[in-house]
């Protein structure tokens, strides 16, 4: 398989809001997806993002922030990383997580911290293999405005 990881563009943004809604049903939790495209294209400047491409076609995406940390310092906040299910199996994952390392050290950050559900089982053993270590002490906290 041939695929290009590369940066996002607005131009992007049609496929990569389809993706983010295919991953809200992975995620069983559709109803939690309140962002638009029109949102996502007024937020350009805040937003970004790998894609995955494939012969011109859209098929992954690693969206991430830059987040400073007390106890840690600099770091690269991966919101998403979602392959569409034809596609894994092929590293698609990897790589973007290898360019998402590269993005995070170019930078010199100390860290690059995700979440995963606890259900997922694939995606935590995929996570430890790349290295990570998994914290379940912490809970997840969201003051909506």
């Amino acid at each position: 398989m041939n695929f290009l990881i590369r940066k996002a563009t607005p131009e992007d943004f049609p496929a990569i809001f389809k993706l983010i809604k295919d991953f809200s049903v992975f995620q069983k939790t559709p109803d939690k997806l309140t962002i638009t495209l029109p949102q996502m294209l007024e937020n350009k400047d805040f937003f970004q993002c790998l894609v995955v491409e494939n012969e011109g076609e859209i098929i992954g995406f690693a969206s991430f922030f830059w987040a400073y940390y007390s106890w840690s310092g600099k770091a690269l906040y991966l919101d998403d990383l979602y392959v569409e299910q034809t596609y894994r199996g092929h590293q698609i994952g990897t790589r973007l997580m290898e360019k998402l390392i590269d993005l995070a050290n170019a930078e010199k950050c100390h860290k690059i911290r995700w979440q995963v559900s606890h259900w997922n089982s694939e995606a935590i053993e995929f996570y430890k293999k790349m290295g990570a270590q998994i914290d379940r002490t912490d809970i997840n906290c969201d003051l909506y405005l």
